[in-house]
């Protein structure tokens, strides 16, 4: 984390849960937002992958709640949403970046591994906006943030599950965001291409081959396929869930934003290298 929390920033004073905070965009999102100043609750697996989070929001100045809870469990994730609201006195934004990455096509995907992914990836961000809402219905500003994934636009091969879970996430955002507008809560998504996270290199060593530089040479074809030229850090997500559950953007709503380095904007065809002639 670079510096203390911001009592003046655009998040000071309010209450923020992020689930799936261990790592990656959830961290980078949990500790950006204790930054600029709001209280923010942290779920994990464990309680323990939960305090090393908040043990370091806490050390930079930042006040910060560990939480254990699975995100398919809807006992455990109401129990978070009370556990953060009896700390801190209210709830004003949730931040679901909980998510599991799978491979396989419909042909050779289990039943079991398709619940799985749908219970995380999709589930998960229902059981948790469904017990955060009453709280977030009393605040002035309530926002929801989901992460999703340029996967829920378009497709690589040999990710169904995953795919089929991140466009359903959209969906359940716009509809969250029209049942809840005259409550003046907001829900919107965002959808990353591809991000220097522990799941991302997780699939990079899935894929990578043998050889120690095998990973970061897959993760950099990986980059190279994004028009901006490389993977994007989990700081550069932050800063954009950080302004969708911020005041700026108190008009934006049912929307998914996408951050995924020109991916979609792209056709995957090219011209030759060389010149033209005349």
């Amino acid at each position: 984390m670079a510096h203390r929390g911001d009592s003046d920033g655009e998040h000071a004073g309010r209450t923020v849960l992020v689930t799936g905070g261990a790592g990656g965009i959830g961290r980078a999102t949990a500790e950006l937002l204790a930054e600029r100043g709001a209280a923010v609750a942290v779920t994990a697996l464990t309680l323990d992958e939960a305090r090393a989070v908040t043990d370091a929001i806490a050390a930079a100045g930042g006040r910060a709640l560990p939480v254990a809870a699975n995100v398919a469990d809807a006992a455990a994730v109401a129990a978070a949403v009370e556990r953060t609201v009896a700390e801190y006195g209210g709830l004003d934004t949730l931040v679901v970046s909980a998510g599991i990455q799978r491979y396989g096509t419909v042909a050779d995907t289990d039943e079991a591994t398709w619940d799985e992914v749908f219970a995380v990836n999709t589930k998960g961000a229902f059981l948790a906006a469904r017990a955060a809402i009453p709280h977030l219905r009393r605040s002035t500003g309530g926002a929801i943030v989901v992460v999703s994934s340029v996967q829920g636009h378009a497709t690589q091969t040999e990710v169904a599950a995953y795919t089929a879970s991140k466009g359903a996430l959209a969906a359940l955002v716009r509809s969250i965001a029209v049942d809840e507008a005259r409550y003046g809560v907001r829900a919107n998504a965002v959808s990353p291409g591809s991000v220097d996270t522990p799941m991302l290199r997780h699939s990079a060593e899935l894929f990578a081959g043998d050889g120690p530089d095998a990973v970061a040479d897959l993760l950099g074809r990986w980059g190279a396929s994004h028009p901006l030229g490389r993977i994007a850090q989990p700081r550069e997500i932050a800063e954009v869930i950080a302004f969708l559950a911020g005041p700026r953007a108190s008009f934006l709503t049912g929307a998914d934003v996408p951050v995924e380095g020109g991916l979609l904007a792209a056709v995957g065809v090219s011209l030759p290298d060389e010149p033209r002639e005349g």
